[in-house]
């Protein structure tokens, strides 16, 4: 529980200054709920580091990519990190400045590039000697000169899930640590590449500074390395990935990990480059829940089951990565509780939201299913021919409609009978 979603006076959840029941009622469920005022006190923790400081925010799209929240974003100064053309277009679409864009990703495509050089972003992370060349050749076609970083993979344990662990030599991400600088020296000599930084993301959901401080001091040996063969770079890209509180777990403070990671650089004597932060789960995570609501109890002889409107195809977290979030009901009930597993009607065993989780509950009760602001919206699908959550943002005592719920009919829109 946050000051952004606790319990009122009656014991009921609310958002902000709104209770969830009364956005069941207007809005149906499952809905995603977010609170605005939870966005920007997370994204003021990173601002305050950075305030008097050679360093900058680039919010990473992919944890959260909806409109309302990108503008939140970039009303507060944000730049954005972005994975794909389609991000590019929403941060556009939702008020952002393409000139303050990181395009990250492994596998860029030369659509994807030419949108990005004819938008002007701020600069690639680049990943391998082949993405370079396909990067030169399209901004030479199009007259344009690309600034580039190169995101190294540092061999650094973020002692994170292994599907969300990046910065490991077994990982896909990243030019190998060392191949960096032969790949370094063909970049400064391609004629439409300018070399402007370095990158390094080692994970998400970590917990810990040491990994940050470890793969840092990697980068940072690097860039000394490249100014003695003459090749500066602007700016430093420490990634993102500083994890949130789901269950028990204790993450550094945001403003006192940010300013550890900028005076380390400046220890170092590098206090006159830029210093990128690119978080994501650290500015969303916490500030979104689930809203479902329980449509039948089925005791079994193994489990009981409490079965609710949300399933995997809403919230992919439990079922890809056994993540755990956790369960409340909306209003508390003084029967007593029961064990259930909380599960969802997709047609799979996988399909479930909370494991041996205690509730007292009823047939049409309200659950909130916590911290779900981060990769939950963005991860989910039709499956099932389910349409896709309503998303809500509210602020203060006000309710905001920022994505209507899918229909039936706009599921299968763009297909096509055969003819005959």
């Amino acid at each position: 529980m946050t000051e952004f979603f606790s319990r009122r006076p009656d014991g009921t959840l609310a958002a902000e200054q709104v209770p969830l029941a009364r956005i069941a009622a207007e809005f149906g469920t499952p809905t995603y709920i977010y609170s605005r005022a939870a966005l920007t006190t997370a994204y003021n923790a990173y601002a305050a580091a950075c305030k008097g400081r050679n360093a900058h925010v680039q919010y990473a799209v992919k944890a959260n990519s909806n409109l309302a929240v990108l503008q939140v974003f970039a009303k507060l100064g944000a730049g954005f990190d972005i994975v794909s053309g389609g991000e590019l277009l929403r941060v556009i679409a939702a008020g952002g400045d393409p000139r303050k864009v990181v395009f990250s990703g492994v596998a860029k495509s030369e659509a994807d590039m030419a949108l990005a050089l004819q938008h002007d972003v701020r600069g690639f992370n680049v990943e391998s000697i082949p993405e370079l060349d396909r990067l030169n050749a399209v901004a030479g076609r199009l007259g344009k000169r690309a600034r580039v970083s190169l995101r190294i993979n540092p061999d650094v344990d973020a002692k994170t899930h292994p599907y969300i662990s990046t910065g490991l030599k077994g990982n896909k991400f990243g030019v190998a640590f060392e191949d960096v600088l032969p790949t370094y020296r063909s970049a400064a000599a391609l004629p439409h590449i300018d070399v402007a930084g370095i990158d390094c993301h080692i994970g998400s959901q970590i917990t810990e500074v040491a990994p940050y401080l470890e793969a840092l001091d990697k980068v940072l040996d690097v860039v000394e390395a490249l100014e003695a063969e003459g090749i500066k770079l602007e700016h430093i890209d420490v990634g993102g990935g500083l994890g949130i509180t789901y269950d028990d777990e204790t993450p550094p403070d945001i403003t006192g990990f940010a300013t550890t990671l900028i005076d380390r650089v400046a220890a170092r004597g590098h206090g006159h480059r830029e210093v990128l932060f690119e978080p994501g789960r650290s500015l969303v995570g916490n500030a979104g829940v689930l809203l479902t609501q329980v449509e039948f109890l089925k005791p079994g002889a193994a489990k009981n089951f409490c079965i609710v409107d949300a399933a995997m195809n809403d919230l992919a977290r439990p079922a890809m990565y056994e993540a755990f979030h956790r369960i409340e009901p909306v209003a508390p009930r003084d029967d007593a509780a029961s064990t259930y597993d909380v599960v969802g009607p997709v047609c799979e065993s996988g399909d479930w939201l909370g494991r041996d989780r205690a509730l007292a509950v009823q047939p049409g009760d309200l659950l909130a299913v916590m911290s779900a602001g981060a990769y939950g919206f963005v991860m989910s699908s039709n499956y099932n021919t389910r349409g896709r959550a309503a998303e809500v943002m509210v602020d203060g005592n006000t309710v905001h409609l920022v994505r209507e719920r899918e229909l039936p009919a706009d599921l299968f829109a763009n297909e096509c009978l055969l003819k005959d």
